[in-house]
C-alpha cells in the first residue's frame, strides 16, 4: 500500500513550530532587533472617518517604550531606541524601524515617503516594520512599499484581530473582514512580506470559531503572525463591555491557553512564521490580573515543552 509522503520543514529539526527567531537568523545571519517608533499617526476609527473612540481594546501606551514619543524626530527615536535596548540585546547590531502605534500608512503618500526614508537613512537601520489597518492602504501606497521592498527588508503588519464581522463590529474596528482579505492579498500579490495580528478571547467568539480562524489565516499568504490573548486594560471600552456582559467573554487561563494555542498551531500553515504567542504589558495597565507576571520567555518555553509532550508540531493537521 502506498503511503503518503510527509513534508519535513527545516525548522522541525530544532523546534516544533516555525519560530521567528530562527527565521531571522536564517535571513540575516545574526540577531536583528526592532526599534519602536511613534510617528504621530492616528486611526480612521478615532478621527471620524470610520468612527470614533478607536478599537475598544486599544491602549497604545501599554506597548510603547518610554523613548517612543511623537514629539521626537524619527532619527532621535532610533538613536534612543538603540541605547534603550543595548543592555538587553548586546548581540544586536542590526535594527528594523518599527512604526508601531496606531495606523502607520494613514497619511498621504508624500508624508509616508518622508518618514520612511528618514528611518532608512539611519546607518543602523536595515529595514522597516509598518503596523497598520487593512482600510489604511490603497494600491498607490502598496506599490510604493513594494518598491521599497526591493532594496530593504520591509514587512507590512496588519491588525486583523478577528476574521468574524460580528466581532469586528463589536470592537469598533470600522471595517469588515473583506477589507482585511483584500489588503493582505494585494500586498502578497506585490511581493510584500505581510504579517498579521490576531486576538483570542474577543467578545462573542467561541473557541470553535477561534480555531476556525487557523484555516482562514493559512490561505491568505501571510509571512508571519502574532497571537495575543485578550487582556483587559484600565479605562478602555472593552472593560466596560466585559463588566456589563461577562458571559460574552472567554478569558483564557494560561494552562487552558497553552492547549488552545497548540490546537491552533496544529491547523496552521507550517510556512507561516510565529512571531509571538501572547501579549505582555506592565501590571499598571491591567484591569484584571490574568496570568500574573509570567514573562514571554516562559510562555514560549512552556508552550514548546507542551508541544513536545504532545508529540505534535505546527501544521500537523493543516489542509
Amino acid at each position: 500500500m502506498k503511503t503518503e509522503k510527509k513534508t519535513i520543514y527545516p525548522w522541525q529539526t530544532t523546534r516544533p513550530y516555525n519560530a521567528y527567531s530562527n527565521y531571522f537568523k536564517k535571513v540575516f545571519g545574526s540577531r536583528v532587533q526592532k526599534l519602536s517608533i511613534d510617528a504621530g499617526f492616528t486611526c480612521p476609527n478615532r478621527d471620524g472617518k470610520a468612527g470614533y473612540g478607536g478599537c475598544t481594546f486599544c491602549d497604545n501606551d501599554a506597548f510603547n517604550p518610554s523613548y517612543c514619543q511623537p514629539s521626537k524626530s524619527i532619527t532621535q527615536q532610533i538613536d534612543e531606541g538603540i541605547e534603550f535596548h543595548r543592555w538587553r540585546y548586546e548581540k544586536a547590531n542590526k535594527y528594523l524601524a518599527y512604526f508601531q502605534p496606531h495606523s502607520n500608512t494613514y497619511s498621504d503618500i508624500d508624508t509616508l515617503k518622508k518618514l520612511y526614508q528618514e528611518a532608512l537613512s539611519h546607518e543602523n537601520i536595515i529595514g522597516l516594520v509598518i503596523g497598520t489597518r487593512p482600510d489604511c492602504v490603497d494600491k498607490e501606497k502598496l506599490d510604493y512599499i513594494a518598491e521599497l521592498s526591493k532594496d530593504y527588508y520591509v514587512i507590512l503588519e496588519f491588525g486583523i484581530e478577528s476574521c468574524w464581522d460580528k466581532t469586528l463590529k463589536r470592537i469598533n474596528r470600522g471595517h469588515d473582514f473583506s477589507q482585511t482579505k483584500w489588503a493582505i492579498e494585494e500586498s502578497v500579490k506585490r511581493g510584500i512580506k505581510t504579517g498579521g495580528h490576531i486576538i483570542f478571547g474577543l467578545p462573542s467568539e467561541t473557541k470553535e470559531e477561534m480555531l476556525q480562524e487557523a484555516n482562514i489565516l493559512s490561505h491568505l499568504g501571510l509571512k508571519s503572525v502574532k497571537f495575543h490573548q485578550l487582556q483587559l486594560f484600565k479605562n478602555t471600552a472593552i472593560l466596560e463591555d466585559y463588566q456589563k456582559n461577562p458571559q460574552d467573554f472567554h478569558l483564557f487561563s494560561f494552562e487552558e491557553y497553552k492547549e488552545f494555542i497548540i490546537d491552533f498551531l496544529e491547523k496552521l500553515n507550517p510556512e507561516i512564521v510565529i512571531e509571538r504567542f501572547a501579549g505582555e504589558v506592565p501590571p499598571r495597565f491591567r484591569a484584571i490580573e490574568g496570568w500574573g507576571n509570567i514573562r514571554n520567555e516562559e510562555v514560549v518555553s512552556q508552550i514548546e515543552q507542551r508541544m513536545l509532550e504532545r508529540n505534535t508540531y505546527q501544521g500537523r493537521l493543516f489542509i
